[in-house]
C-alpha cells in the first residue's frame, strides 16, 4: 500500500469516522444498545455461550473481523486493476473495506440475520451486537487491512490459517464455519460445536 501523505491520511481518517458514525446511528435506530445490558465495563468477554458475547469491545469473534480486513485488502488489491484502467487508489480501497464492514455490521444486526444465527448455529443467546462491539469490529477489520498491507500474501494466508485453527481449538468456531453455518447450515457441525 502506497504511503499516504498527512493531508490524505487525515481526510481518510475523517471519512472512516463518518462511516462509523453513520453505522452507529443506523444501529441505534434499529434498537441496538450502546453497551452490554449487564452494566459492567469489562472491555472483553471470552465466553461465546453467554449473553455477554458481542456486547463488549472484544470477544473471540473480534479475530474473525481482523480476517475480514485481510481478505478485503487482498480481494480489493486483486480487483482494483479490473475495475478501472488506472486501478483504485489505496485510500479508496481502504474506504471500500470500511464501508463493506460497516454495512455487514448493520446487516448482521438485522432481525433476519439474528434469527438465522439463532436457528442455524450454536448462538442461541445471540440477540445482536452492542454498538460498541460493532465499532470495535470495524476497527478490527481495519487492523487486519493494515496488517495485510504490510505483509506478503503468503504471510496473510498463514495468519488466516493460524487464526482459524486457534479459534476451532478454543471456541469450536471460526470465520469459515460461521459462513458455512449462516449460508448452508450443516447439522454435524452444529452438533460438534455443541459438545463443549
Amino acid at each position: 500500500m502506497r504511503a499516504m501523505n498527512s493531508k490524505n491520511g487525515s481526510r481518510v481518517a475523517w471519512q472512516i469516522a463518518v462511516i462509523i458514525i453513520v453505522m452507529a446511528t443506523c444501529l441505534r435506530m434499529m434498537g441496538r444498545q450502546w453497551w452490554c445490558r449487564c452494566g459492567t465495563w469489562v472491555p472483553w468477554s471470552w465466553d461465546i455461550q453467554t449473553s455477554h458475547n458481542s456486547q463488549h469491545l472484544l470477544d473471540p469473534y473480534s479475530f474473525t473481523h481482523v480476517l475480514h480486513g485481510i481478505i478485503f485488502f487482498w480481494l480489493l488489491t486483486w480487483l482494483s486493476p479490473r475495475i478501472s484502467q488506472s486501478g483504485l487508489a489505496a485510500p479508496t480501497r481502504l474506504l471500500i473495506a470500511a464501508l463493506i464492514e460497516a454495512a455487514w455490521e448493520i446487516l448482521e444486526n438485522s432481525p433476519w440475520i439474528i434469527d438465522r444465527y439463532r436457528e442455524s448455529t450454536i448462538s442461541l443467546d445471540y440477540y445482536g451486537d452492542s454498538i460498541a462491539n460493532s465499532i470495535s469490529d470495524v476497527i478490527a477489520c481495519l487492523l487486519g487491512y493494515f496488517l495485510a498491507s504490510k505483509f506478503r500474501l503468503r504471510w496473510s494466508l498463514g495468519f488466516i490459517l493460524l487464526t482459524e485453527v486457534v479459534l476451532l481449538l478454543t471456541i469450536r468456531d471460526s470465520l469459515l464455519l460461521n459462513v458455512i453455518m449462516l449460508v448452508c447450515p450443516v447439522e454435524a457441525i452444529k452438533q460438534w460445536q455443541s459438545e463443549k
